[in-house]
């Protein structure tokens, strides 16, 4: 299958588990990764034909100024020779070739010649492109499938999975000011219930939760609060990770808390999830919570099944008096191959800067989370596709469309919850930005929007 690339190699644990182990070594000459010829933004937006119309501008130009101008078959080659001359250029180019299909050798020769010019302990550019590189062999090799089950995808994650998100959650503050988002609007929608019944379709390990109830405990009055956690049924009873493992934890530390609470776990797959099956009782204020979960959710362009949508609707029916969603910001669901992988390519950089910016270069737990969570991810986005890609995120305007079509209005986040995070956001790197724009929260990484949050009802 994909055992022909060097760079990702199956190997046997005393488990007989498969884990994906990346080439560390060196490139043998360093490299420059300024764009040549366009800039990112250029980039990310080219359609397919300007893709094509520079490459033949790049042909004309090489044969101007060569005697012997390319023959067709070697175009692709001559191509790259004459434009691609630092390895984001010739990963784009890769990627050009790869979206035409056809010329497997000539994307393999690209991919080979990559993969000796970056390595995953160089800087953040390098690795994202030897993760990008690896990507676009498994597609070649249409492996995307198989690759993204030997890396555990889809099966329940060890403690190094667990481990890795958790210092993800922690290192890299979007994600912690987007929880943060959600948590400040979930505690003003505490106020003046007695019973308040708080609903989330991914729970992950509890992060979020666990500076709820202690952010609660702080407060008076305060009421009864009701967690429902849904999960599939395999992923409820699992030892680690599993739902009833968190949720046991979370009532240790609401004992400890002394806080009136109260977890109750659901073993059903989301999209059968109906609203018997959450057992929302008389004279409780009802809460949704979606944390980094819709974008697996399938949509219209998926099944003819709009599982996205179907489940908004569930949700609406229930009556909430709030639902908050957080999601990353970028189009990786309906976007054709070529530009999703643009947009793959410059969210995932500004992820791995900030890493660079938070933990040392030779960190183990930097090479944890970028193997263990973002390679993923990259993997699943760009050699993956139909029912096997799920991480299909999208832009924070069509979640409000969306949204909006299952009946919500929305429900801007308050200015004492945003101060708050702006306070916080200055004890951290000045490159981190927040903005409120349209009734959300941006979490940003300079220039680029990584994280929204926004509030419903």
């Amino acid at each position: 299958m994909f055992r022909s690339y060097a760079n990702l190699i199956l190997s046997n644990d005393e488990d007989d588990e498969h884990e994906i182990v990346y080439s560390s070594t060196p490139p043998p000459c360093s490299m420059s990764y300024e764009d040549q010829h366009m800039s990112s933004e250029d980039l990310e937006g080219m359609s397919y034909d300007e893709d094509m119309m520079r490459l033949k501008l790049h042909e004309l130009e090489r044969a101007l100024v060569d005697d012997s101008a390319p023959n067709e078959s070697s175009s692709h080659n001559s191509c790259v020779r004459a434009s691609a001359v630092t390895p984001k250029d010739l990963l784009f180019e890769c990627a050009l070739v790869v979206s035409e299909g056809g010329n497997i050798q000539g994307a393999s020769n690209l991919i080979n010649e990559l993969r000796r010019m970056v390595c995953i302990d160089g800087e953040p550019s390098e690795r994202i492109s030897a993760y990008m590189v690896e990507a676009l062999a498994a597609r070649v090799a249409a492996s995307g499938k198989g690759l993204y089950k030997a890396l555990k995808c889809k099966e329940p994650p060890s403690k190094d999975r667990l481990s890795a998100m958790q210092v993800l959650f922690e290192v890299c503050p979007c994600f912690r000011f987007g929880f943060m988002a959600a948590n400040g609007a979930i505690l003003e929608a505490f106020v003046g219930e007695e019973k308040v019944h708080v609903i989330d379709f991914d729970i992950n390990q509890g992060s979020q939760y666990i500076t709820l109830l202690q952010t609660l405990a702080g407060q008076s009055p305060k009421p009864h609060l009701r967690l429902t956690g849904v999960d599939d049924p395999e992923s409820v009873q699992r030892p680690v990770g599993g739902l009833n493992h968190i949720g046991l934890r979370l009532k240790e530390l609401a004992n400890s808390l002394d806080l009136d609470f109260e977890f109750t776990s659901v073993a059903a797959n989301t999209a059968l999830v109906e609203p018997g099956t959450l057992n929302c009782r008389a004279g409780e204020a009802v809460i949704v919570n979606f944390a980094f979960q819709l974008h697996h959710m399938p949509d219209e362009s998926v099944s003819t099944v709009n599982q996205r949508d179907q489940l908004l609707r569930m949700v609406k029916s229930l009556n909430p008096k709030l639902v908050t969603v957080v999601e990353q910001d970028v189009n990786t669901n309906t976007a054709p191959f070529l530009r999703r992988f643009h947009e793959a390519y410059s969210y995932y950089s500004a992820l791995f800067d900030c890493l660079e910016a938070t933990l040392p270069r030779e960190s183990q737990e930097r090479v944890n989370v970028e193997k263990q969570c973002l390679a993923r991810d990259i993997v699943n986005i760009v050699a993956c596709e139909g029912e096997e890609r799920i991480e299909r995120y999208e832009v924070s305007g069509k979640w409000k469309a969306r949204m909006m079509m299952a009946g919500f209005e929305a429900c801007p986040i308050s200015e004492n919850v945003n101060d708050t995070i702006r306070k916080l956001i200055k004890q951290y790197s000045e490159r981190y930005k927040m903005k409120v724009e349209t009734n959300a929260v941006h979490f940003g990484w300079e220039d680029k929007v990584l994280i929204v949050a926004s509030a419903w009802r």
